[in-house]
């Protein structure tokens, strides 16, 4: 490799233990994360409408196919083919990656039905499903509180997971711990775990997000810069824990919103995902491409985050949240509602191209 023309992300990649993937299974914009270091990837309903959108000349005649294929077939049950199918073709493209790294990277993680983060009987019988896609799935569950229980029987089965509607320290640990019994009920039976890679997300930038909207909801008046590291003060926190006890789950940062949600994290031994956006953004900027994972966060802006935000408080103290608090913590609620919304919003599509308006000209 010439050196002189690695870009930041590809040297994060090789000279440090952080890990990123791709935020999306676009195919143009995988290759370009995988040229630059990413080793996986990640889909949601709102990434796989977004890859609708951008490859429509591809999927609008493949859907057609199917739903000509399949007459009797719903516009649910064409939504989740074109689901399975976007996300097999990005598990071909980090095949390569997985061979090479012994199943420890190189996956696609692919995300159980958001209407069902409340069945864990549910969110297991499509995530099992899911796993047999391809050798390098890996299968998003929500760390709700159905979701904990369906991540540690999944993970019994063998079944990489990766928690995903997470933002709090109490849900990391809850992760950890469900993952921890899942792996050690799965070595009891004399089955093997060598090549399972399972990943806690911690939604960092929606934390962060909802630090203001508290704040705007219940008049509360901070720093303005405090609130963007509150995502970041519970992941390195998390981190640490997560060494303490050896939990065998990687963290993840996900939804990025400036680049301390990339700087920051530099050097920890953990996962970033971004959107193909910011990592165009990254790559062209001058930020210097260091080790800062062990840098506290300003203790000042933790201090005052704890002192004026009780939501805060609940998010990065282990015991802020019982699990079946969980469900209800308002960044939990207000991304299942998004993600809910945008899975509706990918089946009305998909209706719209297998019944094309006949007022509109082709």
């Amino acid at each position: 490799m010439n050196v002189a023309l690695e870009t930041p992300l590809a040297m994060m990649a090789r000279t440090t233990p952080t890990e990123y993937w791709n935020d999306s299974c676009a195919t143009a914009e995988l290759e370009y994360a995988i040229a630059n270091g990413a080793v996986g990837a990640t889909s949601n309903p709102s990434i796989v409408l977004e890859v609708l959108r951008k490859e429509f000349d591809t999927w609008r005649p493949r859907i057609r196919a199917i739903g000509a294929a399949q007459r009797t077939a719903t516009d649910v049950e064409v939504t989740w083919q074109v689901i399975e199918e976007m996300a097999a073709g990005a598990a071909a493209l980090l095949e390569p990656i997985f061979v090479r790294e012994a199943g420890r990277k190189g996956r696609l993680s692919i995300q159980t039905n958001p209407t069902h983060h409340a069945d864990a009987d549910r969110m297991l019988e499509q995530g099992r499903l899911f796993a047999a896609l391809a050798p390098n799935m890996q299968v998003k569950f929500p760390a709700t509180s159905a979701g904990i229980a369906a991540i540690e029987e999944a993970t019994y089965h063998g079944v990489s997971i990766n928690a995903t509607v997470s933002f709090t320290l109490p849900q990391a640990l809850a992760v950890g711990a469900a993952v921890e019994r899942g792996l050690d009920r799965r070595e009891a039976d004399g089955l093997d775990i060598t090549r399972m890679s399972p990943v806690c997300t911690l939604m960092i930038g929606r934390l962060d997000d909802w630090m203001k909207a508290v704040c705007e909801r219940d008049d509360i008046t901070v720093d303005p810069a405090a609130p963007n590291w509150a995502g970041l003060a519970v992941f390195k926190k998390a981190a640490a824990i997560y060494g303490q006890r050896g939990y065998r789950t990687r963290l993840l940062a996900a939804a990025y919103r400036h680049h301390l949600h990339w700087s920051e994290l530099i050097g920890g031994d953990v996962t970033l995902t971004m959107p193909y956006q910011w990592q165009r953004r990254f790559n062209a900027s001058s930020v210097e491409v260091r080790p800062r994972f062990t840098d506290p966060v300003p203790a000042a802006f933790v201090a005052e985050l704890r002192a004026r935000i009780p939501d805060f408080n609940r998010a990065y103290e282990p015991d802020g949240l019982t699990d079946a608090e969980f469900d209800t913590y308002g960044a939990t609620v207000r991304t299942l509602r998004s993600f809910i919304a945008s899975y509706w919003d990918l089946v009305r599509a998909i209706d719209d191209i297998l019944l094309p308006d006949p007022d509109r000209r082709a």
